[in-house]
């Protein structure tokens, strides 16, 4: 079963409570989304840690009930 948007957004949000998130849905399918991820938690960080920390976030779901993520991240400005 796809993850919805709004899971994707609880379990990144439940992570990092400071993150400012947009979620696309790119294929109009559940399965297929773009997310840009905001977070002073990120300040320090490589681009590659960041994104390790959003995925740890969906808690393994990569590839299974979400089959495709495009990650943008950053820090506030």
């Amino acid at each position: 079963m796809p993850m919805d948007a709004h899971e994707i957004e609880r379990r990144i949000k439940a992570a990092l409570p400071d993150a400012e998130i947009e979620i696309r849905d790119l294929a109009g399918d559940g399965d297929h989304y773009a997310a840009t991820v905001i977070s002073e938690s990120f300040r320090g960080k490589s681009r590659v840690q960041q994104h390790q920390l959003v995925y740890a976030a969906l808690q393994g779901d990569m590839g299974g009930a979400l089959h495709a993520l495009a990650l943008q991240t950053s820090v506030p400005e």
